[in-house]
């Protein structure tokens, strides 16, 4: 139901409506993307209309709040496989489950609702009965979005677990009131959000999902959530969602073993089983299963106004040897390893969901070198918009981990990414994986004395910034936080106290407002254009220089040097005479750094590295330093 006015209201239900054929072929076909409205409990004049899909059941029942848990209520089955049933009295915030006989009898057992919209608490596993109605307030930004979420536009995304990121009784709205504000001073453009789909292990940070519908009740109700969304966009800020379609649980209530059968995983253990995370595969064979999937992504896409997803674990998805041994699992009909009703299911995705919101954006975390993973799907690819670069990420934490004196031995490590940075459209992730189980933080990682260290940190975030492609950074990193991630407790928020880790923050800070002002170092992200080395060969003084380019040719000059002595009258060739002027120095006091700057500087009509003209710099230790043309007097 749509209100008009300043904002407008949604409902998380559509107006109650039978289950027609359409529906039904649709979901038998694969191609359902909004099983939502007719799956799951939907309320309605005098009671509450349930369904849901349980094909080799002998029996389903729904028990609940409203029969006192005593009175199973029987739905009634189709040949589709959907039980349906009316429950005159079930209302609002009532819990219930279903109570499944499977397809030889024997004891019953209860499920909560795949399709429920809310869920109770954990470790309680109820569904609970939910109509929410929220007054969306972002329209500017819903109208405008497809722009902040292009692959030209600047992006800088914050990657956060609403558990363990600063508490405040209040959930969710509580959490709004202080993430908007720092995202904003900070500048990030986007949020990303760990899964904050239903899971009943908190530790498993939302990756064991159960509630694929469902919002996680630990942070407040839907409302409280869409609160969340609402307040960030109105903000500027995009939100982008976790998700995890390749695995789930197999904990008794949730998914696995449904009606008896093995409904939405594999029978054999070397299709369904995923040995890495003790839990079970989908099977994207099966056409409703591939409905289910599709009709979650739409759900928060429209539901939650969610301006991106970011997919969880795809190269697991896309390959059936994925962390097994020869004999540990089965080849495709043509003798391959790879998946491909997996990858039939992610085009699919993937064009739906660009289909219906044309201005969001889909992240894919998929570590190999698999082809095409951001080509359109027409011309054979998976259709992305955007693909992880964990290969820059694996390299360059690598390189950063080597003591100094030791990285002119390793200096490809992080020149090699430019062999392949134009193949797909990639995203530079520095996420919550690699700040946990023993890694340690970005700053431990960082060799040498303490002062060493946070100068080696803004280096590689100066890098990061540098580099072709969007950004993404865990929460924490971005002020340096000592120890390693852990969900248990909030940011060690106190350190900012500390001039070393504001000096971090404030860098972070200016490079996000380098980024957002700078068009030479997002436009041309994905195109060779947008990047020239200038020096990528410099082992021995482990430097590298290179420009960044904007859609009409403007540039910027990035400098890096990686070891602890200055460079000082370090010539590099620049397309543009006259002054030079130093925007940004990860060596500047203002940021902890000892100083080294440059502020301004004059070309020389010496010819190198392919240009007319040349710059002497003087490069900072561990520093990173960024260059653009002063703009010329006026006549």
């Amino acid at each position: 139901m749509w209100c008009g006015g300043d904002g407008y209201v949604v409902r998380m239900q559509a107006e109650p409506r039978p289950l027609n054929a359409q529906d039904r072929w649709g979901f038998n076909e694969g191609t359902h993307s909004t099983l939502y409205e007719v799956l799951g409990a939907h309320l309605e004049q005098g009671g509450t209309t349930f369904r849901v899909w349980a094909p080799a059941a002998s029996r389903v029942c729904v028990i609940g709040d409203f029969t006192g848990w005593s009175v199973p209520v029987d739905l009634i089955g189709d040949p589709s496989g959907v039980w349906s049933g009316f429950v005159a009295g079930a209302g609002h915030g009532d819990v219930y489950k279903y109570r499944i006989t499977g397809p030889d009898g024997g004891e019953p057992f209860d499920k909560a609702d795949p399709v429920a919209f809310k869920a109770e608490e954990p470790p309680r596993t109820g569904s609970v009965i939910w109509d929410a109605s929220y007054g969306w307030g972002d329209d500017d930004w819903m109208r405008e979005r497809g722009a902040r979420n292009a692959l030209d536009a600047p992006i800088s995304i914050y990657e956060m677990h609403l558990g363990s990121w600063r508490y405040e009784p209040g959930g969710y709205r509580a959490i709004a009131r202080q993430l908007v504000e720092y995202v904003v001073e900070v500048g990030f453009t986007h949020v990303e959000i760990l899964p904050v789909m239903e899971h009943p292990f908190y530790g498993s940070w939302g990756y064991q999902c159960t509630g694929y519908f469902a919002p996680t009740s630990r942070y407040g109700d839907p409302e409280d959530l869409m609160f969340l969304v609402d307040q960030l966009h109105q903000a500027g800020v995009g939100v982008i969602l976790d998700w995890v379609p390749s695995h789930f649980p197999a904990d008794a209530h949730g998914l696995g073993l449904f009606d008896g059968t093995h409904l939405y995983e594999h029978g054999d253990p070397r299709e369904g089983y995923h040995p890495d995370w003790d839990s079970l595969i989908f099977n994207y064979g099966r056409n409703e299963v591939g409905s289910f999937l599709l009709s979650s992504a739409m759900y928060w896409l429209g539901i939650y106004h969610a301006d991106g997803i970011r997919v969880d674990a795809v190269a697991s998805m896309l390959y059936r040897d994925y962390s097994r041994k020869e004999g540990e699992w089965v080849r495709n009909e043509f003798g391959g390893r790879e998946n491909l009703e997996a990858i039939s299911f992610l085009q699919m995705l993937n064009r739906t969901v660009f289909g219906a919101h044309p201005g969001i954006q889909m992240f894919a975390e998929e570590s190999t070198a698999f082809p095409s993973v951001t080509a359109p799907v027409d011309v054979g690819g998976l259709g992305f918009g955007e693909k992880w670069d964990m290969g820059w990420m694996n390299d360059t934490l690598t390189y950063i981990g080597r003591d100094p004196i030791h990285r002119s031995h390793h200096h490809f490590e992080l020149s090699f990414r430019m062999m392949y940075a134009f193949s797909e459209n990639f995203t530079l992730p520095l996420s919550h994986d690699e700040v946990v189980h023993g890694k340690g933080s970005l700053l431990a990682k960082q060799p040498g004395d303490r002062w060493q260290k946070f100068a080696g940190l803004r280096l590689l975030f100066g890098y990061q910034w540098a580099q072709t492609g969007k950004k993404l950074v865990f929460m924490g990193s971005e002020f340096g936080v000592e120890d390693e991630w852990n969900h248990e407790g909030e940011l060690a928020w106190a350190l900012l106290t500390d001039d070393e880790h504001r000096g971090v923050l404030a860098w972070v800070t200016d490079l996000n407002g380098l980024l957002r002002s700078t068009p030479a170092l997002y436009e041309l992200d994905n195109e060779p254009a947008g990047f020239r080395w200038v020096v990528g060969d410099d082992a021995e003084n482990s430097v590298y220089v290179f420009l960044r380019f904007s859609g009409d040719g403007e540039p910027i000059l990035f400098a890096a040097n990686f070891t602890r002595v200055v460079h000082e009258n370090y010539r590099v060739g620049v397309p543009v005479a006259g002054v030079w002027r130093e925007v940004l120095n990860s060596d500047d006091a203002a940021y902890g750094g000892s100083g080294v700057v440059n502020r301004s500087v004059t070309t020389d009509e010496v010819s190198t590295h392919g240009y007319d003209y040349s710059l002497e710099l003087t490069i900072p230790p561990l520093a990173a330093v960024f260059l653009s043309p002063a703009a010329p007097p006026p006549p």
